[in-house]
């Protein structure tokens, strides 16, 4: 790759949309959440983030294609956070219909940990690093949305040993002793298929030009 162009980003109106709707589903989703522990556990990367990309927006701006996937993993987290990852409606309506052993919605969530943060990280070492797109990038990307997912296990633990039972829904294990090392494994594979998918947009996106 050589040559880096202009940064294509989201219309203002754009940007206000996916802003308001997220917003607006983290505001439906605090009324009257199944569980308020796991809902602000889950729920506060969109507390902290979003207001942390309108304060960075002047100076780094985000291409269009992040924004969206960060507005869809924000939405994802906050229907976990509302209704507990392991009672979800949605997740329970496919373990009734395709006769699952579990609500395999954290499996979805965890799945985007991967998909959406691979973006990301792949942006910001594009845009502030001298990293160029190859195999350096396609590695250093999924170690960092691994390594991610891994802070997040640690997460979970921290929170088990503090309030005891009382995390149990954020945990969402359901049962499955393997849960922990599923949970990684699918963030790793939702990197790695997000950058088979989505690089040459993200590229065409970030302005880089083919030399």
């Amino acid at each position: 790759m050589a040559g880096t162009g202009k940064i294509r980003t989201p219309t203002r109106a754009e940007g206000w949309f996916l802003a308001l709707a997220v917003i607006g589903a983290l505001a439906w989703s605090g009324i009257d959440p199944t569980d308020r522990l796991t809902w602000l556990l889950e729920v506060i990367w969109v507390m902290v983030g979003l207001p942390l990309v309108a304060w960075a927006w002047g100076r780094f701006p985000l291409t269009r294609l992040l924004c969206w996937l960060l507005a869809i993993h924000a939405v994802i987290l906050i229907y976990g956070g509302a209704h507990t990852y392991a009672e979800t409606p949605l997740g329970l309506w496919f373990k009734d219909s395709f006769d699952l052993a579990r609500n395999h919605y954290d499996r979805l969530g965890h799945f985007a940990q991967g998909f959406v943060p691979a973006i990301l990280a792949r942006e910001l070492l594009l845009r502030k690093t001298p990293l160029q797109v190859g195999g350096w990038l396609f590695y250093l990307v999924c170690a960092a949305a691994l390594s991610f997912s891994a802070f997040f296990e640690f997460i979970e633990w921290w929170a088990a040993l503090a309030w005891g039972g009382e995390a149990d829904a954020f945990l969402a294990t359901q049962g499955d002793v393997w849960d922990t090392q599923w949970d990684m494994f699918l963030a790793l594979c939702g990197a790695v298929l997000s950058l088979l998918l989505l690089s040459r947009v993200h590229d065409r996106q970030l302005g880089l030009q083919r030399g």
